[in-house]
């Protein structure tokens, strides 16, 4: 459907809703993802590209103007194989690892190792450096990706 097809769809249903031919009220959504269901949901569908049998994470970093700067998921870093590591939950050096650098806000939805001295040794550097962590809590507790509701419900027909 082209994009003036979608636009006269939108003026025709503002049109409806009046359905007096007086001035045209037409409000905008109010059931829409406010900024923070926005991002987590941007987050968990990054998780879901995560090779790690044990662990899915995604993250989604924002600047102060609530644009993406970043995302990204558990994995091997680029250029390394998927299969040039060990997929295991230990190691024989769990200090081994790289901190992202830059970040000033963690909202996290998922607390479930907040004693395991990872996690502390992770709060006591967000402290040191002046990142603010905290858990998200959900308006709703689900978010459905609909990919039949750009063709209005008719799902494996091609667009016009």
């Amino acid at each position: 459907m082209s994009d003036h097809k979608h636009q006269q769809m939108g003026l025709d249903a503002c049109q409806h809703q009046n359905g007096l031919g007086s001035q045209n009220v037409c409000k905008k959504r109010e059931d829409y993802l406010e900024w923070p269901e926005y991002f987590m949901a941007v987050a968990f569908l990054s998780a879901q590209r995560s090779k790690d049998p044990s662990s899915q994470v995604g993250a989604c970093i924002v600047n102060s103007e609530n644009k993406i700067v970043g995302i990204g998921y558990n994995g091997m870093p680029n250029g390394c194989s998927d299969d040039a590591l060990p997929w295991s939950r230990t190691a024989a050096d769990k200090l081994d690892t790289k901190y992202p650098y830059g970040i000033k806000e963690v909202i996290f939805m998922s607390d479930k190792y907040h004693d395991n001295p990872e996690m502390k040794a992770a709060r006591r550097m967000f402290d040191l450096t002046g990142i603010v962590y905290k858990k998200f809590i959900p308006k709703r507790n689900r978010i459905v990706i609909d990919f039949d509701s750009i063709n209005g419900g008719r799902s494996g027909q091609v667009p016009l």
